[in-house]
């Protein structure tokens, strides 16, 4: 079996250990714009072999793993090179846009929509993880698109990874991502912001920051060149959740300043019933 990974970063790194670990006979192949991240993947053997993107034509399966304003053209080109019996998987983080731009591809049918729920905030070979996406939701989007026997060869990689599978149509993927990872990584990049401003001396920073502002601003360290694409691609669903949030915001803020300290109460009682739907997840 012969393996393309588009994006030999943090999520096709990983999936090129994986899959490496899965399948005895196979060749995984790197592709990637970074001629850096292409030779540090082959140092790290995350790949056997590096390529330019017309190799895909010798591919049973493609991975891609790119920004997602980039993924718009690379899973294009890619359809327009693979055999038929080929398996082309994108992996980002907004399917709308994206779906719509290869809805009248010639090649659809050899497409699958996917979003693995996997990650951390590091990015490049050198993030890869084995076993990232054991026990993790991989959203599928609009499978009925893509023909049966490919969708079997997909389902096939993605079951042997360990992936809990859900499906979901475009649309409703890129709302619900926006309020479950969006709006997480800007609150994060949001709350950086603040205390980079306000406090000035980073020593203190360091010296005084505990657990739970680390791990509040632990997504502010993902890349801008990743995220800033996903927000103009899901700008419209960011903008409405943005707007949500900020007035439960002012509204906190209020309770503050009517020294309204019962309903403060109250309003951290009432969201702690996360607590029940992490745990479960976890």
């Amino acid at each position: 079996m012969r393996v393309h990974i588009i994006g030999v970063g943090l999520i096709g790194g990983s999936f090129a250990l994986d899959i490496r670990n899965t399948y005895s006979n196979v060749t995984l192949v790197g592709i990637d714009k970074n001629q850096e991240n292409q030779k540090r993947a082959l140092e790290l053997e995350l790949v056997d072999e590096v390529a330019e993107i017309e190799d895909v034509a010798t591919s049973d399966i493609v991975i891609i793993a790119v920004p997602v304003d980039v993924s718009l053209n690379v899973v294009k080109q890619v359809l327009d090179l693979v055999k038929d019996d080929a398996i082309v998987i994108d992996t980002g983080s907004t399917k709308g846009k994206l779906c719509e731009e290869i809805a009248i591809h010639e090649k659809r049918r050899n497409f699958l929509a996917a979003h693995p729920i996997a990650g951390t905030e590091f990015s490049g070979p050198d993030a890869a993880i084995a076993n990232l996406f054991r026990n993790k939701t991989n959203i599928i989007c609009e499978v009925e698109k893509t023909t049966f026997k490919l969708q079997e060869k997909a389902l096939d990689l993605f079951q042997k990874l360990g992936m809990r599978i859900c499906y979901m149509d475009a649309k409703s993927h890129d709302r619900h991502i926006a309020y479950v990872s969006h709006l997480s990584h800007i609150s994060s990049f949001m709350l950086g912001k603040t205390v980079l401003e306000k406090e000035k001396n980073e020593r203190n920073i360091f010296d005084l920051a505990g657990s739970g502002f680390a791990s509040t601003v632990r997504l502010a360290k993902s890349s801008p060149a990743m995220w800033t694409p996903i927000f103009e691609q899901n700008k419209e669903n960011v903008v409405e959740i943005l707007n949500e949030y900020i007035l439960n915001l002012v509204n906190f803020k209020n309770l503050l300043e009517d020294d309204n300290f019962e309903e403060v109460y109250q309003e951290m009682e009432t969201t702690n019933h996360i607590k029940a739907i992490l745990n479960g997840i976890n």
